[in-house]
């Protein structure tokens, strides 16, 4: 389980989810955009989750390993190790300067599912969650590892919503702060952004070295 755990975590910074949070955030009235945002991902996620994982159940499934490969999570470590140091190094930065440097004046139109995010209006962020939504690496993985626990029915639809529930967690928290707070919310997050300008990278490059270590930590382990 604890495997499923850091999966769902590592699917709530899932860049497109992340970009899509940003984008309804800066426009008007983003509780409503945000919730039809929600509603759509958790409809996709859920329902496509719950189909894989009996899939997989099922006596025709072909069941490989228990557990992570140590490979796969080692890795991933490596991966983030080598993100890790890249952004503390300012690399991105450049890689973004030379970019727009070769693009010179031409300005690229932006994707589809960030215009409907920027019509404000919540149906769109509806069907744009539903077609953002679908089970991706992290996702697989923990639903591969949930298929094989042996656990009823019942738990693994329990594991899979609050899979998704956590994976959607960077959505969940402005959501409820709009509900309860909405006065104080908006300043926060102005603070917040602040914040993160200054701050971000930093913190950035010790959450990765961080998921870095958990995964090489599992790799070690699986290779015991």
């Amino acid at each position: 389980m604890g495997e499923i755990a850091l999966f769902s975590l590592l699917s709530a910074v899932y860049p497109t989810l992340l970009a899509a949070t940003t984008v309804m955030l800066l426009l008007p009235k983003p509780e409503r955009l945000m919730m039809g945002f929600w509603l759509g991902s958790m409809t996709t996620s859920v329902a496509s989750g719950l189909v894989i994982v009996f899939a997989l159940q099922s006596p025709t499934a072909v069941k490989t390993s228990k557990h992570l490969s140590p490979a796969v999570a080692l890795t991933f470590a490596v991966l983030l190790v080598l993100a890790a140091v890249a952004l503390a190094k300012g690399e991105d930065r450049r890689a973004r300067l030379r970019y727009a440097t070769r693009r010179g004046t031409k300005r690229k139109r932006p994707s589809r599912w960030r215009e409907k995010l920027r019509d404000g209006n919540p149906w769109h962020t509806f069907l744009v969650g539903i077609l953002l939504s679908f089970p991706g690496i992290y996702y697989l993985a923990a639903l591969d590892r949930l298929s094989k626990l042996g656990y009823s029915k019942l738990f693994d639809i329990l594991v899979v919503i609050l899979f998704c529930l956590v994976q959607l967690i960077l959505i969940e928290v402005p959501m409820l702060a709009f509900k309860f707070r909405p006065k104080e919310t908006p300043i926060a997050i102005d603070r917040a952004k602040s914040w993160a300008s200054a701050h971000g990278r930093h913190y950035a490059v010790w959450g990765l070295a961080i998921l870095a270590a958990a995964l090489g930590l599992i790799g070690v382990i699986g290779l015991t």
